[in-house]
Parts: structure tokens; C-alpha cells; sequence
């Protein structure tokens, strides 16, 4: 049976966010404060921001069976938490018949709508997901924290969807 196209990109995109979380739960809640120049903004805000949106976006996706949080009101591993929970609303999402030019409109708060075909709001899930993930890593960096390995490799590696063949002499 084939996989899903997207599967490895989606998966990977969970993986690595919780990842992440992860090495960011082991921190005192000093340095979850610390701010980059050039990024979103400290550690714990970025990563709220980063799982509010991933549930908005899977809300716009799934037709409301996951719902918007109130990022700024969650604990890391309420975070977390929902983070994996959205692993398989997005193996669902990816596992359909999926049109790249469907139509998927977003109502804002603000009572505004955002119209954008499929391909691009699944685009941006993962964008989204790795910009910030980068952002998170370099803020870490500079606290002198080896950030964990997060790469499409890494994950691969791990998820046995990676072989080497030794050279032959």
C-alpha cells in the first residue's frame, strides 16, 4: 500500500515540533523568556504561537473537529499536548483525495474571511511550523543550549524511512 504524498512532510512537521517542546521543558522558566533579535518573539510565546496557529489552521482543514486554543492561557505541556494531538487530524488530512486547488476559507475573528486554495494552506502549515521551529533553535543557541536535532534526515532516520547502502570496494 503507498503512503500518502505528504505523510513524511506532516509527520515530520509534528515530530520536530515536538522535539522542541521537549528539549524546552527541561528549562527553567528564565530562559523560556529569552528574545532573538530578528524572531517572532521569547521561546514560550513563539511556541504558543506556533501551536495556536497549527490548531487554527487544522480547524480551517478538518471543518472544526480541532479547535482554536487560547495559546497564551497553556503550560508547555498543555502545548505539547495539543501539538500531538493534531499528529493524526494532519495523517488524516493528507491521507484524502486532496484537490491543491480547493478553496479553503478561513473566518477570521475579526469577522474578515481569507480565501486561499488547499496547496497553499498546507504550504504554509509547514512553513510556519519550520520558520519558527528555526527560531526557537537559534534563541537556544545563544543561550549556549544545543538545540535538538530537528532536520528531515533526523526524522527519517528515526522514523526507518532512511537507508545507507555502504560503499563497496
Amino acid at each position: 500500500m503507498s503512503r500518502p504524498l505528504l505523510s513524511d512532510a506532516f509527520g515530520h512537521h509534528v515530530w520536530a515540533t515536538i522535539r522542541v517542546f521537549d528539549a524546552c521543558l527541561a528549562l527553567e522558566p528564565a530562559p523560556l523568556d529569552t528574545n532573538v533579535p530578528g524572531t517572532y518573539g521569547s521561546i514560550i510565546d513563539t511556541l504558543r504561537h506556533l501551536v495556536g496557529a497549527d490548531c487554527g489552521y487544522l480547524s480551517s482543514l478538518n471543518g472544526g473537529r480541532t479547535s482554536e486554543i487560547e495559546e497564551d492561557q497553556l503550560d508547555l505541556p498543555a502545548l505539547r499536548a495539543h501539538m500531538e494531538a493534531n499528529g493524526p487530524e494532519w495523517a488524516a488530512i493528507v491521507a484524502q483525495d486532496l484537490d491543491p486547488e480547493a478553496d479553503v476559507v478561513r473566518h477570521r475573528d475579526d469577522g474578515t474571511d481569507s480565501h486561499a486554495p488547499l496547496g497553499i494552506r498546507l504550504a504554509q502549515v509547514l512553513h510556519h511550523g519550520t520558520d519558527h521551529r528555526s527560531q526557537i533553535c537559534t534563541a537556544l543557541t545563544s543561550l549556549g543550549i544545543e538545540p535538538p536535532e530537528i532536520d528531515v534526515w533526523d526524522f527519517a532516520d528515526q522514523a526507518g524511512r532512511l537507508t545507507v547502502t555502504p560503499a563497496t570496494t
